[in-house]
């Protein structure tokens, strides 16, 4: 695809690592600002990256970094990163809801304080920041929000094992269903993007299967790439989409999957949530 980003501002959540830094990486290749709006201000003990390491990554790159803690729970810490934003650069044109919390617990193992939290960031959070992202979005020429979020694909069972995690992801789901609808009219693109196979990010590590997974994983530029030829289309004629990221990609000219592959010859590792009617580009599982 053609196109480039070139000084388009990028209202990321979650963005000092993963997915998040990812596109924002891409995005700073071509020249675009990334508000990187994380809380991470300081080094973890088991996380990589901070807001501050990712925009010296954002500014190596190509791009202009704007480090933001951001605490997407409390509104007032939204309001003013967008303020901030629009201050430095002039206004947003694109959204990325891609900060999210994550238990696999059944309902029995899952406390309360964990449903809130994951609540709170995942669906609340990403109610909240589209909302304040809108007086900035309405003013843009091509505008964009994008979650990280999957298809609506009612199966039990996807809500069986951890009924918590479950309702949260798809709570960021039902809000592009929403906001697709309400902000038609407008002209701001609202989409969700998921991956097909697990991607090497610290809470697959971490969280879902160390080492073993990992190397059954895609890398994160998949995503990224697959939310920048999304970004370059015309905000009036894709919206409500729940994409997922090599079909996506094949659709836009991508033929070669095996770039984003961390270990060549491992078999990959299939995500959450993808329906069972959603089949692969050919040879991108080769």
């Amino acid at each position: 695809m053609t196109g480039t980003l070139a000084k388009k501002t990028l209202f990321i959540t979650g963005a000092s690592r993963g997915i998040g830094l990812a596109i924002g990486l891409r995005a700073a290749r071509d020249g675009a600002n990334v508000v990187i709006a994380a809380k991470t201000e300081t080094p973890h003990p088991k996380l990589e990256g901070t807001i501050h390491t990712a925009a010296a990554a954002i500014e190596a790159a190509g791009g202009r970094a704007l480090p933001l803690v951001v605490d997407v729970r409390d509104e007032d810490s939204v309001r003013q990163a967008f303020a901030r934003a629009a201050e430095t650069f002039g206004g947003v044109d694109i959204v990325v809801n891609n900060a999210s919390a994550i238990s696999l617990t059944p309902t029995k193992q899952t406390e309360m304080k964990r449903f809130d939290l994951m609540h709170q960031i995942n669906t609340r959070g990403t109610y909240m920041v589209s909302k304040y992202a809108l007086p900035y979005l309405e003013k843009a020429d091509n505008p964009h929000i994008l979650m990280l979020s999957p298809p609506l694909d009612m199966a039990e069972k996807w809500f069986s094992p951890h009924l918590a995690y479950t309702m949260a992801k798809f709570g960021m789901s039902l809000c592009v269903l929403g906001l697709a609808g309400e902000l038609r009219r407008s002209g701001i693109a609202v989409n969700a993007l998921w991956p097909r196979t697990t991607i090497a990010t610290a809470a697959v590590n971490n969280l879902l299967g160390g080492e073993a997974l990992m190397r059954a994983s895609r890398t994160p530029e998949i995503v990224a790439d697959a939310a920048h030829a999304l970004f370059l289309k015309p905000a009036r004629e894709i919206t409500g989409q729940f994409l997922i990221d090599d079909t996506f990609l094949s659709q836009n000219g991508v033929t070669d999957f095996s770039q984003y592959r961390v270990t060549a010859g491992v078999p990959l590792a299939p995500d959450f949530f993808v329906p069972d009617a959603s089949t692969p580009p050919p040879h991108a599982l080769d």
